[in-house]
């Protein structure tokens, strides 16, 4: 897949121009180590990472080919080890007087402990205290049918084929990914058989698909003797068009076989 620098949209290989936005697409080449399709402006392969300036250098150069390591011309000084790290002192909450003496004593003549006041810091607020909330009996309330008649339904867009040259509608499977526009054949049955239709002696048998992605249905011509022409252009081989509402596609030349895409 080749995706496009513009809208990052991912286009086949051998596109020339984006199917989402027309931008013209950058040329492609074949990693020299693993052989992966690459862009030719492109500095490292995105499959093995390897270093695509370098290699075209040394090859213009005529230096040394893409897989062989080149030793550096310089000797490497071994890593002098860090020193090890001190760890910190524990800090204490309050350090004992020197003199036992001075010790206070409670009055059942147990030491008590000593903190060592902050001069600059006031002592800490007492924590507050939790004060339970009251419990009130909620009644859960009763969703009614009609309660919100706003509600979000999901709607299924259709896709159509409208003939132009009968006025009859085809709709588009809904559940195919790749819809086979033709005449009845023994390699790709068709899923829009167009062989019931006036002038269809010009449509191939396996003539056109419809590719379906998400919401976006996108035609391309699979090799059609006529060629498959979308608003009075010629479509060629290997690109897609993303089709919108009103896109007039024609199977064959001359427009005698012809249809619009709907969308409903």
């Amino acid at each position: 897949m080749i995706v496009c620098p513009n809208c990052n949209h991912q286009n086949p290989d051998g596109a020339v121009q984006c199917e989402a936005c027309y931008t013209p697409l950058p040329a492609m080449m074949k990693c020299p180590n693993c052989g992966a399709a690459v862009q030719a402006d492109a500095s490292f392969c995105g499959q093995c990472g390897f270093n695509l300036r370098a290699a075209a250098s040394q090859n213009t150069n005529g230096g040394v080919s893409p897989t062989e390591t080149v030793a550096p011309d310089f000797d490497i000084p071994d890593l002098v080890p860090p020193d090890p790290l001190i760890s910190p002192d524990p800090l204490m909450a309050g350090v004992p007087p020197a003199n036992p003496a001075a010790d206070p004593v409670s009055s059942q003549g147990s030491a008590a402990p000593f903190v060592q006041a902050s001069p600059t810091q006031p002592p800490p607020p007492p924590p507050p205290q939790y004060t339970p909330p009251e419990t009130v009996a909620q009644t859960p309330p009763v969703a009614s049918p009609s309660a919100n008649p706003y509600a979000t339904q999901i709607q299924m867009q259709m896709a159509r084929l409208l003939h132009v040259q009968s006025n009859t509608v085809l709709e588009l499977p809904q559940h195919l990914s790749v819809i086979h526009i033709g005449k009845p054949n023994d390699r790709v049955p068709p899923d829009i058989d167009v062989s019931g239709f006036p002038s269809s002696e010009i449509v191939s048998r396996i003539h056109a698909d419809i590719r379906v992605e998400g919401d976006s249905y996108y035609v391309e011509d699979v090799g059609s003797s006529n060629g498959t022409y979308i608003n009075n252009i010629p479509l060629s081989s290997g690109n897609r068009h993303r089709l919108r509402p009103g896109d007039r596609i024609a199977l064959g030349k001359g427009d005698r076989v012809t249809f619009l895409f709907q969308l409903s």
